[in-house]
């Protein structure tokens, strides 16, 4: 049974030699497939560094841009609202406008009576007028001495 017991024993040792054979190869294929993780892992964390600056960085621009457009809109509100205020006051303008051509539409028809008489009365004293003028001149024409002309002066007229 001494033998049995040396056979299990020796047994027993070649199999914890394998064990350990294939443990080792194990845990080799293991630390390598860790130093790629490692590697990677390393790659990663530069990447991640160079992304956060860059991000950190459109941020601050971002903020930048979003006050520039916050005073930016202040002041199209100030626009917005003079030109609002023109907007009235041309509504104001037109509203008056309005009001004085019906006010006048008003009395013309009120007075449309005597517009028409100072009209007839006008086209008189025009005639008047023109009837005086024309007098005056032929009074002028047979009051004035006759002209006498040269050859050279008759030929020209």
């Amino acid at each position: 049974m001494e033998i049995i017991l040396y056979l299990s024993v020796a047994v027993i040792a070649i199999a914890f030699f394998v064990l350990v054979l294939y443990l080792t190869k194990t845990l080799k294929s293991v630390q390598t497939t860790l130093d790629s993780v490692s590697k990677t892992l390393t790659g990663l964390e530069q990447q991640l560094d160079g992304v956060t600056r860059e991000t950190t960085v459109l941020l601050h621009k971002t903020n930048a841009l979003a006050s520039d457009i916050q005073q930016k809109s202040e002041s199209l509100n100030t626009v917005v609202d003079a030109v609002k205020n023109v907007g009235y006051s041309v509504q104001k303008f037109n509203t008056s406008i309005q009001n004085i051509t019906s006010s006048v539409d008003h009395q013309l028809d009120q007075h449309k009576d005597k517009i028409s008489q100072v009209v007839q009365w006008s086209n008189v004293f025009l005639e008047l007028k023109d009837k005086w003028a024309a007098r005056k001149k032929e009074n002028q024409l047979e009051n004035r001495p006759p002209v006498v002309r040269t050859e050279r002066e008759r030929a020209r007229y």
